[in-house]
């Protein structure tokens, strides 16, 4: 079964059992574009040295089909100010990713953890600013009602879970940063512009489900 092939109703279904197969291959990019084309001693070494953090991707079942829960960074944050990504942030003392992905959703948007049940983590994304990202996959119980912190999130919106999957909407584009190309994925829906880090993961959930 392709991205495409796959009946919205049962996408969410899809993506728990695909994730709890055993054995499952990894995800081709462990990171931003010049971790991935570093030999495998560098990527070791940088994911040993960066700082844990957790994002949660939020997977809602709507009568249209499933749809991702993502937000907008404030315009004046000192980092990624203005950008999409999904809720989350550092991990703290004592907390797994799991918790961590809970009380970032609850701090930025008010997401009530009785709403949200965790079912996977992928594996581990390596940002350019130097942390080590492990996505928490999990599904969204509607309804529920989200309270926008806005000191560090601007808006919420759910976009298409097809949409984000379908690979003809990944998008392969650079931009000069720091005196050198950087390559990334980007995946504009609508009016927002989901690249770098956020797509980067999509793209992994993708290579992940369906390659």
């Amino acid at each position: 079964m392709d991205s495409l092939s796959a009946p919205a109703a049962s996408a969410i279904d899809y993506v728990r059992a695909r994730l709890a197969e055993q054995g499952a291959p990894p995800a081709r990019q462990p990171g931003d574009d010049h971790i991935v084309s570093a030999h495998e001693t560098e990527v070791a070494a940088a994911l040993a040295e960066a700082r844990p953090a957790a994002v949660l991707i939020g997977l809602i079942d709507r009568p249209e089909g499933a749809t991702v829960l993502l937000t907008e960074r404030a315009t004046y944050l000192r980092s990624h100010s203005g950008q999409v990504a999904f809720p989350g942030g550092k991990i703290d003392d004592g907390e797994d990713a799991v918790a961590a992905a809970l009380r970032e959703a609850e701090e930025e948007i008010g997401l009530a953890r009785r709403h949200v049940e965790p079912f996977a983590l992928l594996d581990p994304y390596l940002s350019g600013s130097g942390y080590r990202i492990t996505p928490v996959v999990a599904q969204i119980h509607p309804p529920f009602d989200l309270t926008i912190n806005a000191h560090e999130v601007s808006e919420t919106f759910e976009t298409p879970f097809a949409f984000v999957m379908n690979p003809e909407n990944h998008q392969r584009q650079s931009r000069e940063w720091k005196g050198a190309t950087r390559h990334f994925y980007a995946m504009p829906w609508e009016s927002h512009y989901i690249w770098g880090v956020t797509a980067g993961i999509l793209r992994n959930l993708y290579e992940r489900l369906y390659r």
